[in-house]
Order: C-alpha cells, then sequence, then structure tokens
C-alpha cells in the first residue's frame, strides 16, 4: 500500500494486484490484498479476523451454513475446521446434511454443466443443481439408510441437535460434516429440519412408527452456550434461517458477538437477511459498535477457501514460530547451567 501526500491529507493508493501474485502462499497473498479496494481488500480483512478467531481459545466459534455449499465440494472444509476444533457451533440448512449424508455414504456428486437439457436430465433420473449433477438412485438408497437409522432412536422426544449427531454416529466417513461433529462432540443445530429430505424421511416413518422430534428442544442448549461464552464469533456463509438462530441469541442474552464475518451476493435492499449488512445487527445487539465485522460480496465457493486458507497457513506459520522460539530458550536454558 502506497501513501502520497496531497496538502495535509494522506491519501492511500491501491496495490497492483500484478505486484502481490508472484511466489506467494495464500497468507501472504490475503496479507498483500490488504492495499486492495473493494472486495479483495475486504478478503484480507476477513482473512485477518478469522485468523484472530480460530487463533482465540476463549472466543466460541459460531459458524453459519447456508446454501449449496456441500454439493459444490466445500463440505471437507467445514468437516476440517470442526476436527480442529475451529468450529463450536454449527447451524446450518437439513439440505446441507442430506448432501452430506449422502457423500458420507459413497453417493457423491458429479460436476455437470449449468447448460444442460433440463428435460432430458429428468427423463434420466438426474437431478440438476446448477452445474452439479445428482442422480434419483442415490435418494432412493439414502431412505433405506434413513429408515434403518431412524428406526434406532431411542422412544422418547428427541431434539434435532440428538437426531443429526444420531445421523453422524452412523456414518463412517472422516470427511462427513456430520460423522465430524459427532466425533468431536461439536452440536449441529439445523431449525428448518423438515424443509429438507431428511424431514422428509423422517416423516415418512412417522407415518407406521412412533417418532417425536422436538422442535424447539435445542434452544435451551444453545442459549446457554451463548449465556457461557467468554467471548464469540461467528462466520456466516450465505444467510436465512442459520444466520437468524445464531444471531437472534443475543436477543436474549446480556452480550452480542464480538467478530462476525459474513460471505454473500446478496443486497440489503430488499430487507432481508441475507443481504442485511453486519453493521444493521448493531441497531439490534447482535453485534457491539466496537466488534470487527466484514462482509465480502461474492461467491463463497471462491472466498472462502481463500480465507480460510490464509488463516490456516497463517496460524501455523504462527505455532512453528513459537515452537522454534520455545526451543531456542531451551536451548540457551541448558548452556547456561
Amino acid at each position: 500500500m502506497v501513501q502520497v501526500t496531497d496538502g495535509q491529507k494522506k491519501l492511500t493508493k491501491p496495490t497492483s494486484p500484478a505486484d502481490i501474485t508472484d511466489n506467494m502462499d495464500l497468507d501472504e497473498f490475503a496479507a498483500a490484498l490488504s492495499g486492495c479496494a473493494f472486495g479483495a481488500g475486504r478478503i484480507s480483512q476477513a482473512a485477518d479476523i478469522f485468523t484472530e478467531m480460530i487463533a482465540d481459545k476463549n472466543i466460541v466459534k459460531f459458524f453459519g451454513l447456508a446454501g449449496a455449499m456441500v454439493p459444490a465440494g466445500m463440505r471437507k472444509i467445514i468437516a476440517d475446521l470442526i476436527r480442529d476444533g475451529h468450529i463450536n457451533v454449527l447451524v446450518t440448512t437439513g439440505a446441507n446434511m442430506v448432501h452430506d449424508a449422502l457423500e458420507g455414504l459413497y453417493m457423491p456428486h458429479y460436476k455437470g454443466d449449468a447448460q444442460s437439457n433440463d428435460v432430458a436430465l429428468h427423463e434420466e433420473g438426474i437431478d440438476r443443481i446448477y452445474d452439479v449433477f445428482l442422480p434419483d438412485k442415490h435418494f432412493e438408497e439414502f431412505e433405506g439408510f434413513m429408515q434403518e437409522t431412524i428406526a434406532k432412536l431411542p422412544e422418547r422426544p428427541i431434539k434435532i441437535s440428538e437426531f443429526m449427531a444420531h445421523l453422524g454416529k452412523h456414518i463412517e466417513n472422516s470427511d462427513s460434516i456430520l460423522r465430524a461433529a459427532y466425533d468431536m462432540g461439536v452440536p449441529i443445530y439445523c431449525p428448518a429440519f423438515p424443509d429438507s429430505v431428511i424431514g422428509l424421511q423422517a416423516w415418512l416413518y412417522k407415518e407406521t412408527n412412533p417418532l417425536v422430534i422436538d422442535a424447539i428442544g435445542d434452544m435451551h442448549d444453545f442459549m446457554d452456550i451463548c449465556w457461557n461464552a467468554e467471548k464469540a464469533g461467528a462466520f456466516f456463509v450465505g444467510g436465512g434461517v442459520p444466520k437468524n438462530f445464531i444471531f437472534q441469541s443475543m436477543l436474549v442474552t446480556p452480550r452480542d458477538f464480538d467478530y462476525a464475518i459474513q460471505l454473500t451476493m446478496d443486497t440489503p435492499q430488499t430487507g432481508g437477511l441475507s443481504g442485511a449488512t453486519l453493521e444493521e445487527a448493531i441497531s439490534w445487539g447482535k453485534v457491539g459498535h466496537k466488534s470487527k465485522l466484514v462482509t465480502v460480496y461474492s461467491d463463497a465457493t471462491i472466498t472462502m477457501p481463500l480465507i480460510v486458507g490464509a488463516a490456516r497457513a497463517r496460524l501455523r506459520k504462527q505455532n512453528q514460530n513459537k515452537n522454534q522460539n520455545r526451543n531456542q530458550n531451551q536451548n540457551k536454558s541448558q548452556k547456561t547451567k
């Protein structure tokens, strides 16, 4: 970033991408983008905030996952963040967990073509999610898995987070979000549970068997997490129900979020939550006026890997430096004895 003097003012000249893309890792790349304007500068700011969030073990880290992120290939990023302790609470859509379960059961999505003939795809039994293909037969096999798995639930009212943990327990695939959350004891909250094939399968089972899903049972545990948090940070991919479920907790607790990152392509003018600015949340008391906030306006399948990769690289370097300093101090101590 170059500063030039114009009378009494110091103006900042944006750097050129041509100056910052040679022989860099993601940490250095994101840091160099701090001198750029628009979305590039916001990616750099998001990497700074996310690094600070995951480096502080006293911060409870909430992650809101909306949109078709699992079909788009983002599931392992989320699963790895859970396994490394960088997500303490996951709030997501039922659809993402459906697609994660399919992948976890080795029923993959396929790279397709957004310009495909959808009538022909329907006749061939292929479902399309933009440029991702998914065979209908996957859902037929999924039904068998779901009906058998639901039948193993205890005969009492079940909270949705318990239901999700139960699914994770029966998926033997370490790259699965559901399995990673089960292994690490990270709760998955899915407020719009019925709005998915998982919800449809639960309904189908209930048609002939006893099953009670407690729709608001998770809220007590969720509020306890928020009340007990010394500090809290939120990373939102998209908005919708996951974003509101996370943010609304601060309406009934005495604190607000200290950090918030939002990745979206929506705009605030329509009043929808997915496009609502994080600054707007200050008026509700969901975040504080001193909180560290940034919204990155771009496709989350581009921005999330960049931000997460930069923060991971930066944290790895910090840990390496700490280890080197510790070893040097130990060597000095041994020499003085």
